[in-house]
């Protein structure tokens, strides 16, 4: 009788669930702000700049602040090197480390580091960042100071409300400019993308979003390498493609699989912040996505919206550049002396995605 109670015990026991499985998994939702370029021209450092040697940052980023910071993780374009020194603007950037903090007190949590200008500052501008990133506590990815580096920081997956979600990003390129050491950038490679994909599937991504820094730059129509590569990322199981570096925004689009998985493709986000003065640059968008995993244990790409981002100069010596959201009609008033300004970038972008936008909406609502 003893023995026919412990084969009935370890019966039991070897048709309970895995621990961890799906029967263990619960609902879970988060939602995932990008921003675009954040540039710092000449001009922005000058009305930045104040006595000491200090920059104050203070008011760029207060408007878009709560709309960041209510994201579960928030993620912006940094196309700048830091530095603590020698700080310059176009064509080879080098901006102070206060620029950066400045970003993570407004929400950001991530700073992308895969772009032409990352070696602005050749190698040791590279490694200045990275350090100065890791001194603040912001994530980063898209360059390393060396192979070991990157193979210890990927795959890079965040647990964001329980949802594992990992994280690539590339560079088309860097200005001519070569590494000269051993530093590492990761530059578009379909080879390499497409192991860093496996590997983060791999190693438990639900939700996959690749950033590719892209395109060419002023076109308000993505070209066919473009749309080449982000069908190559879809095809490949990637949830969301997010795309930069054009300086104006480009269209958006949420496909639906033949399985009924949503797959995003903003092709680019246009400018964050800049000094940039022609119409279509002189402001960009906000992407926001929801994401969610079912108690079945599926995580999704739920939904996606856009918000509109116009950027005010500042004054030299008293402030600095500052961003406004422009989200209806009366939003114009507010950018004072550009109100025409920001009411030229506004209608350009929004003829734009009102003509190629597929499911994605633009926010409702302050």
């Amino acid at each position: 009788m003893q023995i026919l109670i412990a084969l009935v015990s370890l019966l039991n026991v070897m048709l309970l669930p895995p621990q961890g499985g799906v029967q263990d998994q619960q609902p879970a939702k988060a939602s995932i702000v990008f921003a675009g370029d954040a540039m710092q021209h000449g001009p922005q450092l000058e009305t930045a700049r104040r006595s000491g040697g200090v920059f104050d940052y203070s008011g760029c980023f207060d408007e878009i602040a709560p709309y960041v910071s209510a994201a579960d993780y928030a993620v912006v374009n940094l196309e700048t090197t830091l530095n603590n020194t020698d700080f310059t603007g176009y064509p080879c950037f080098s901006s102070p480390v206060s620029y950066a903090k400045a970003l993570q007190d407004a929400g950001f949590d991530m700073a992308l580091t895969a772009n032409n200008h990352t070696l602005d500052r050749r190698d040791a501008g590279l490694r200045r960042t990275i350090t100065y990133l890791d001194s603040l506590g912001l994530d980063h990815i898209g360059t390393y100071p060396n192979a070991a580096a990157r193979a210890k920081a990927l795959p890079f997956i965040k647990n964001i409300n329980g949802i594992k979600v990992g994280f690539i990003n590339y560079t088309y390129g860097t200005n001519g400019i070569r590494v000269q050491g051993d530093v590492v950038v990761d530059y578009i490679d379909r080879d390499v993308i497409a192991r860093d994909i496996t590997a983060a599937r791999r190693a438990g991504a639900e939700i996959l979003i690749a950033i590719p820094h892209w395109g060419a730059e002023y076109h308000l129509i993505p070209g066919d390498d473009e749309k080449s590569l982000a069908k190559f990322l879809c095809d490949k199981g990637v949830d969301v493609v997010m795309g930069g570096h054009p300086h104006v925004v480009q269209p958006m689009e949420m496909n639906t699989t033949t399985s009924g998985k949503n797959q995003l493709v903003v092709y680019s986000l246009g400018n964050f912040v800049s000094a940039m003065r022609d119409r279509d640059c002189r402001g960009g968008a906000m992407v926001k996505v929801n994401i969610s995993r079912d108690a079945q244990g599926q995580a999704k790409v739920d939904d996606a919206e856009y918000r509109l981002v116009f950027t005010i100069p500042g004054e030299n010596g008293r402030r600095s550049h500052r961003l406004i959201t422009v989200d209806s009609e009366s939003d114009y008033a507010r950018a004072g002396s550009l109100s025409s300004n920001c009411r030229a970038f506004t209608e350009s972008a929004m003829k734009l995605f009102g003509e190629h936008n597929r499911n994605v909406p633009r926010h409702a609502g302050k």
